[in-house]
């Protein structure tokens, strides 16, 4: 049966760096390192040049993307962005990508899942594969979440970073080999525990939304994490009984990293080492949807990918939607 395989992997990272030091002398917010660091484990974080737009991200890591697999932008039969800041409500920053990379042919979508964004539009781009409808994907996850938090609130501010990563699809014959299953689930009713409840067509922008600075991310710590431990054990377990493996056999965990502290608590759960999740969140902050392709990208570029590794990938996002995959590299 036909299946996808990545092919191409590429991350953009903006230059200016931001460490939780600078958070408090810089941005006056009303935190430290060492609070930081015990809670999340973050370090640093990436913040994005004025003018700088998700789109133009998105198409900087595309670009490395397209290098490495050699396929040339005109050749791309489908754009898909998980992001939840577009450069603007609409057109789809997709649209805006395939505009800056001259990539013609191809039909552009975003997805919005928010962290789980890029896991979401991956299980979208193998679906189009495995169908036969498309042969070359670009799949990408892109955000631009230091323009959407409220730098008054400690208790997220210091969470986020900015950055883009993507995934090149092509279709996989070999049989085991590729792609071998996602898994997406959404649970609805936890809409209230990570969202921006102003700005949109519920509640305009209006005096009294911008009064209560609900233009910006809200989140319930606590609860998300509560939901992230169960969730991320159980869509992982799913994956890998899906297609006959236990976690014994990972050789590799490319997470999406909202927190170190939630990673450590599902890999004890699943009994799978610490060692072989690769981290960044220490130098890049939660990079909501572009943190599993930009994860990937450095694994990949490290040369630590062999043929034959079982990859695991995890996300979860507001919503609250998560999911995993599970890759025969």
């Amino acid at each position: 049966m036909q299946r996808s395989r990545i092919v191409g992997t590429g991350t953009y990272l903006p230059e200016k760096v931001v460490t939780n030091d600078d958070m408090v002398k810089i941005y006056g917010v009303e935190t430290s390192d060492s609070w930081i660091r015990e809670r999340t484990g973050i370090g640093k974080r990436r913040i994005a040049a004025p003018g700088e737009a998700t789109s133009d991200m998105a198409t900087a890591a595309s670009k490395r993307a397209l290098k490495m697999a050699g396929i040339r932008p005109e050749d791309l039969d489908m754009i898909i962005v998980g992001t939840v800041t577009p450069d603007m409500p609409f057109p789809a920053a997709a649209v805006l990508v395939q505009a800056k990379l001259g990539a013609s042919h191809a039909a552009c979508f975003d997805v919005s899942a928010a962290c789980a964004g890029s896991l979401y539009a991956l299980g979208i781009g193998d679906s189009f594969i495995r169908s036969g409808h498309s042969k070359t994907i670009l799949v990408i996850g892109a955000e631009l979440l230091t323009r959407i938090m409220d730098w008054k609130d400690r208790n997220t501010c210091v969470l986020f970073g900015d950055g883009a990563g993507a995934m090149l699809l092509v279709p996989e014959t070999r049989e085991g080999h590729g792609l071998l299953s996602t898994h997406l689930h959404t649970d609805g009713t936890q809409a209230d525990i990570l969202k921006i409840p102003g700005g949109g067509s519920a509640r305009p922008l209006s005096a009294e939304v911008l009064e209560k600075r609900d233009q910006y991310v809200k989140m319930n710590g606590r609860e998300v994490y509560k939901t992230a431990v169960r969730v991320l054990e159980a869509c992982s377990r799913e994956a890998l009984e899906r297609n006959g493996y236990g976690p014994q056999d990972v050789t590799h965990v490319i997470a999406h990293q909202a927190n170190l502290r939630i990673l450590e608590a599902v890999l004890k759960r699943l009994e799978i080492p610490l060692g072989k999740c690769h981290l960044n969140i220490e130098e890049v902050g939660n990079t909501s949807s572009a943190s599993v392709p930009l994860t990937l990208d450095q694994a990949n570029r490290q040369g630590a990918l062999k043929p034959g590794d079982l990859v695991l990938m995890m996300a979860i996002g507001g919503g609250m939607a998560w999911g995993s995959a599970l890759v025969k590299w």
